[in-house]
């Protein structure tokens, strides 16, 4: 049980980080494949709040580090088989068969950082997700993801709230 567990987490925490944005896409969406990019091969501890659409809710933690990636379950740490490659790897094979468009919104701060607010629609496979993200406007690194995220094939909706911290990120083993 506690496999499947992780297993989903990960997979789900890939969906949502290894999404890539189509050629065809707008340039608008260019800031956010960047971000998406820079947040798999940075070191990064992110926490994950998914609520789903029947009320059940999960909470996660990740750590990339090194390349590697680390999940958080039931206040144990585990090295997850996925490394920062992979997802760069995900996010080209995404990035073929998926559909983006993004919107720039406006400026905002983020716990006191400068960021720029892009609101997004991705649609690949039989997932639809509709989301905001903010990017730091000094780094292009991803501080916040607000998210709904609609699984047609596996009848899965939720909405997933992300924050990612950058500094002194390292692996919790």
């Amino acid at each position: 049980m506690l496999r499947n567990y992780v297993f989903t987490l990960s997979v789900l925490w890939l969906f949502m980080m290894g999404r890539a944005v189509p050629a065809h896409a707008t340039n608008a969406c260019q800031p956010v494949f960047d971000a998406l990019t820079e947040v798999a091969t940075t070191p990064s501890h992110s926490y994950t709040t998914s609520i789903a659409v029947n009320g059940g809710k999960t909470e996660a933690e990740t750590i990339f580090a090194n390349g590697q990636k680390y999940i958080q379950v039931r206040g144990k740490w585990m090295h997850l088989p996925v490394t920062s490659q992979d997802v760069l790897d995900q996010e080209k094979e995404k990035e073929e068969k998926g559909k983006s468009t993004c919107q720039l919104l406006r400026s905002e701060s983020v716990n006191g950082e400068a960021a720029t607010l892009y609101s997004v629609h991705r649609e690949y496979e039989e997932v639809t997700e509709d989301g905001q993200m903010w990017i730091s406007r000094g780094t292009g690194l991803l501080l916040r993801v607000e998210e709904d995220f609609d699984s047609k094939g596996n009848k899965v909706k939720e909405h997933r709230s992300t924050r990612f911290e950058y500094g002194n990120v390292k692996p919790p083993m």
